[in-house]
């Protein structure tokens, strides 16, 4: 029997991390009814402050060594990565006191549409006509979902505009620093930036307090230890095995496990058209993963077709080659 093995086990790793993927939206999903009750009794900067802190001292137990080993590149590249994150946090935190929260949910999610373009212009990565089908699907389907409609606000516009440019051009850099610095370390690095900038925050604008009911504490700890700590971990080195574009797609799917919690934990209800917009980006994740296994098994047919001679002379076939 005649196989392509490296390509095989490169493309299912491939299917792993993006399941990996999916399960951080699903756990972002989940933090906004957590937050929304916790953040009624712990100011937001406060709250933000604890959850890296937290989550950074989590990944300090294991990585801690590593941490200390880092050179001089490495903790730079994790504070460009937590400043990156802390402000993509910072502007949609400021930029809701001045928009609302359809308009602040729309815009902060056209970082799916962000980082393919950022690839393209840094990364070089190019993008195919079936992935921009994709990419368009999942923007409708988060317009209908975000139930955008209302009028513009140009300050709080900008300010989201500007957050989601911050988490894609995240996404784009964790691309270049998890090929030259270890996973664990780096997110360690980049989780207490982000805690201690808001710390810093918290103290100017006298929000700075100390957690306290155990509602303020399942959502820390849920917060810290899932979907920041064991998320960020599991995104970079996802991001190792696919493409910053097929990352941001699958990222994008998070309003609408927001939805789904939102309906069964806190009574939330979506319109129809808000369900249907659901249904479209899962639809485009859905034709995203179908045409990469399409692709797969196109080329593991050619492969049985050939020769072992062509089979080696084949770039499509070895290991190394990375697809978008």
């Amino acid at each position: 029997m005649i196989s392509a093995p490296g390509h095989d086990t490169e493309a299912r790793n491939r299917r792993i991390s993006e399941l990996g993927l999916l399960g951080v939206a699903v756990a972002f999903g989940l933090t906004f009814t957590l937050v929304q009750d916790a953040i009624r009794d712990l100011p937001p900067w406060s709250f933000v402050a604890f959850r890296f802190l937290l989550a950074s001292g989590i990944l300090l137990l294991p990585y801690g060594r590593q941490v200390r080993r880092l050179p001089a590149a490495g903790w730079g590249a994790g504070l460009v990565l937590g400043l990156l994150l802390i402000g993509g946090y910072s502007l949609q935190t400021i930029g809701l006191l001045h928009t609302t929260a359809s308009n602040a949910g729309f815009i902060t999610g056209l970082y799916v549409v962000f980082t393919p373009i950022l690839a393209w212009l840094i990364l070089r990565q190019a993008v195919t006509a079936w992935v921009w089908g994709c990419i368009a699907l999942a923007a409708l389907g988060l317009l209908l979902l975000s139930g955008f409609g209302g009028a513009w606000h140009p300050l709080g516009d900008a300010l989201m505009l500007a957050c989601g440019l911050s988490f894609a051009v995240h996404i784009i850099v964790t691309d270049r620093a998890i090929r030259s610095f270890p996973v664990g370390p780096l997110v360690a690095v980049q989780l207490g930036v982000c805690g201690t900038v808001a710390l810093a925050a918290a103290a100017v604008t006298g929000d700075l307090a100390v957690p306290k009911g155990s509602t303020v504490w399942v959502a820390l700890a849920y917060t810290a230890v899932v979907a920041s700590a064991a998320a960020y971990f599991v995104q970079s080195y996802a991001q190792q095995r696919t493409s910053p574009v097929r990352a941001a797609l699958l990222l994008a799917t998070e309003p609408v496990f927001a939805g789904v919690f939102g309906y069964w934990l806190a009574g939330d209800r979506l319109s129809v058209l808000g369900w249907a917009g659901a249904g479209l980006m899962l639809m485009a994740v859905l034709l995203t993963e179908a045409r990469g296994t399409i692709d797969t098994l196109s080329r593991t047919v050619r492969s049985r077709r050939r020769s072992p001679t062509e089979r080696r002379q084949d770039p499509e076939l070895t290991p190394r080659t990375r697809r978008s």
